[in-house]
């Protein structure tokens, strides 16, 4: 099973990335596809689509494009809960202690990554970001 994730722009400005990624692969997980990309309005808007109505959304699209993110796709058994539970709770301020967002996030926006919510969600966000190409299998 294979998800998405993108590491925000806090994890690259707080220099926290190679820190995250590797609990991923000490966990199992196996990198398929990974590039760092500056993140449009527009696509920005078709990935929040479920929130680009709501009044705080404008902050959201502002923080998402500030820097480039690292976009990858994770795979193994498990691959989609295995990442949310890794990551804790959307806000960092209730993630649990251990937690990657426990551990370097600041609230419910700035969480260190995005991830994909379900099997059904990761193969349609994993699409939205990597062309078959760019994903591996070793």
């Amino acid at each position: 099973m294979r998800t998405l994730i993108l590491l925000k722009p806090d994890a690259v400005t707080q220099k926290i990335c190679g820190k995250v990624l590797s609990r991923f692969e000490e966990a199992g997980l196996k990198i398929c596809g990974m590039k760092m990309i500056h993140l449009d309005p527009s696509l920005l808007r078709e990935h929040y689509a479920h929130i680009a109505d709501k009044p705080f959304y404008p902050e959201v699209e502002q923080f998402m494009s500030s820097v480039p993110v690292i976009a990858m796709v994770l795979e193994g058994e498990e691959a989609v809960a295995k990442v949310r539970e890794m990551l804790g709770v959307t806000d960092s301020r209730k993630a649990a202690p251990g937690t990657i967002r426990a551990a370097y996030g600041k609230d419910q926006m700035v969480n260190v990554a995005h991830a994909s919510d379900s099997p059904e969600t990761a193969q349609k966000e994993v699409r939205r970001f990597f062309a078959e190409s760019e994903l591996f299998t070793y």
